[in-house]
């Protein structure tokens, strides 16, 4: 089996030093490099017999991770490895909705890195150790570093908190009123404030995505 791999990456020392480390096996194909995405799409229009792209997450004009989701969507028989030196949980997470096929650290050494290219045109999905810890933590929980930004906007009250928590065991306006001892149209009230900061239309949406953002 002899593979042709591409690399996209714009550090010329690197790329170096990557092909040296394909070099030492007779059944990986060097084929071409690229110093960013659009170079990489225009080179794969030309020739798109690879089966392992090696690609770099910061890159200039376009960088790896779009450059990832453009390649997949039109070759999806191209496995793609990040080698990269970021290893932050945002860039991981994007990788792999981008539909990389494995993730590994630029200090990778020659016969790992043989040995992983092997493994992701075998159906793996090889990953760092580290890489592979983080990815856990993200499926574990998901909304750690994704929704914080979106936590700060919505502040709910405590009274808009009662209120969601009563919704969501299917309670009606009259009975959280009479629960809360309040009137039903200041429940109204506080509803309509519920939608409108978590830009919801009914009283399901708010619940889902309280539950999914952790505010209930």
């Amino acid at each position: 089996m002899n593979l042709k791999i591409a690399i996209a990456e714009d550090n010329s020392f690197l790329v170096k030093a990557v092909i040296e480390k394909l070099s030492f096996f007779t059944n990986l194909n060097y084929k071409f490099k690229a110093v960013n995405g659009a170079e990489l799409i225009g080179k794969l229009e030309a020739n798109h017999n690879i089966d392992v792209i090696l690609m770099d997450i910061q890159m200039p004009e376009m960088d790896g991770i779009t450059a990832t989701e453009i390649i997949k969507n039109k070759y999806p028989h191209i496995n793609i490895i990040m080698l990269t030196v970021f290893d932050d949980d945002e860039n991981i997470f994007n990788a792999i909705k981008a539909g990389a096929n494995g993730y590994l650290l630029k200090e990778i050494d020659a016969e790992n890195l043989h040995k992983c290219i092997l493994e992701v045109v075998n159906g793996g999905a090889p990953m760092t150790p580290s890489i592979a810890l983080k990815t856990l933590n993200l499926l574990r929980n998901p909304t750690s570093f994704k929704n914080d930004s979106l936590i700060e906007k919505i502040k709910l009250t405590n009274r808009e908190t009662d209120i969601l928590q009563h919704l969501s065991k299917g309670l009606i306006y009259n009975e959280i009123a009479e629960n809360l001892i309040i009137s039903p149209s200041t429940v109204r009230k506080h509803i309509e404030n519920i939608y409108k900061k978590l830009q919801v239309h009914n009283k399901m949406e708010a619940v889902y995505k309280a539950k999914k953002h952790k505010l209930i």
